[in-house]
C-alpha cells in the first residue's frame, strides 16, 4: 500500500510516496519560489524518483493545518484534485501531529508549534505511549511568553518543535533548564511523518470525504479581520 503526502503548510514544500514498510521518496525544500510554483512539479519529481504511476498509489494524505493560509489551500487543492480524479482515498493529517512524529521518543513532552503571527503561536503538546501518540494539551494560540511559562511548570524533559521554536526561541530566549529546541533540520515539516500518519489513519479507515475537506485554520485571517472592521455593519 503506498501513498502520495503533501505537506505545503509552511514556508517548506514537501512531498512524498511512502508505504507501511518504506519511504520511496521524497523532496523537502524551503526556497523563495511559491508552493502554486512548486508543488505540482515536486509531485510529478517524486513519483518519478520513486518509480510510482499515480494510478499505482492508494491513497493520498495531505497536511491540513494550521500553518499558512494560503499554503495550506494550494496543498488541499491538488490533493483534493488528485483524489478525486484518480478515485482515491483522502486523509487528513494534522500538521502540528506530524511534527511531532520527528521524535517517537516516550518520556519527553513534546510541544508543537506553528508561526501564528503578532507574537503567537498555534501550540499542541504531545507525549508517546508506547507506538501510539496521545495528546496532551489540545491546540490554542497562545503568546510565546505563555508557552515559555506553560513549559516552565511542567516537569521533565520538554522539547520545542516547529518553525517558531527555530526562528524566535533557539540561542535567543532564556529556556527553561529541562526545555530544549529541536535542532532547525528537526523542526521542518516533512511529508514523510504526514505519510506515516496517513497510512494509519487509511488502514484505520478514518478517511476524508473530498468535498468536505477544509484546512484547519483554528483563527481567522487577516484579511478577514480587517474587512470586518471596515464593513462592521455586514458582520453576520
Amino acid at each position: 500500500m503506498s501513498i502520495l503526502a503533501i505537506d505545503t503548510s509552511s514556508q517548506v514544500s514537501s512531498v512524498a510516496v511512502a508505504s507501511g514498510e518504506r519511504l520511496f521518496a521524497e523532496l523537502t525544500m524551503q526556497a523563495k519560489l511559491t508552493h502554486s510554483e512548486t508543488l505540482m512539479p515536486h509531485i510529478d519529481q517524486v513519483l518519478r524518483m520513486a518509480n510510482q504511476p499515480k494510478e499505482t498509489l492508494e491513497g493520498i494524505a495531505v497536511s491540513i493545518g494550521p500553518g499558512s493560509f494560503t499554503g495550506l489551500r494550494i496543498g488541499l487543492a491538488a490533493a483534493k484534485a488528485m483524489a478525486y480524479a484518480l478515485e482515491l482515498p483522502l486523509i487528513g493529517v494534522s500538521t502540528l501531529q506530524a511534527l511531532a512524529c520527528h521524535f517517537p521518543v516516550p518520556g519527553v513532552r513534546l510541544v508543537a508549534l506553528i508561526d501564528a503571527q503578532k507574537g503567537n503561536a498555534y501550540r499542541e503538546s504531545y507525549a508517546w505511549e508506547g507506538r501510539e501518540l496521545r495528546v496532551l494539551e489540545p491546540v490554542s494560540i497562545l503568546s510565546l511568553k505563555d508557552i515559555m511559562e506553560e513549559c516552565g511548570r511542567e516537569e521533565g524533559l520538554t522539547l520545542l518543535l516547529g518553525d517558531v521554536a527555530e526562528k524566535r526561541m533557539a540561542g535567543k530566549v532564556q529556556l527553561p533548564e529541562h526545555v530544549r529546541v529541536a535542532p532547525f533540520h528537526l523542526c521542518m515539516p516533512r511529508a514523510a511523518n504526514v505519510a506515516m500518519l496517513g497510512l494509519s489513519k487509511l488502514a484505520k479507515g478514518e478517511l476524508a470525504n473530498v468535498m468536505d475537506l477544509e484546512p484547519s485554520y483554528i483563527r481567522r485571517s487577516e484579511a478577514e479581520v480587517l474587512w470586518e472592521k471596515r464593513h462592521p455593519e455586514e458582520r453576520p
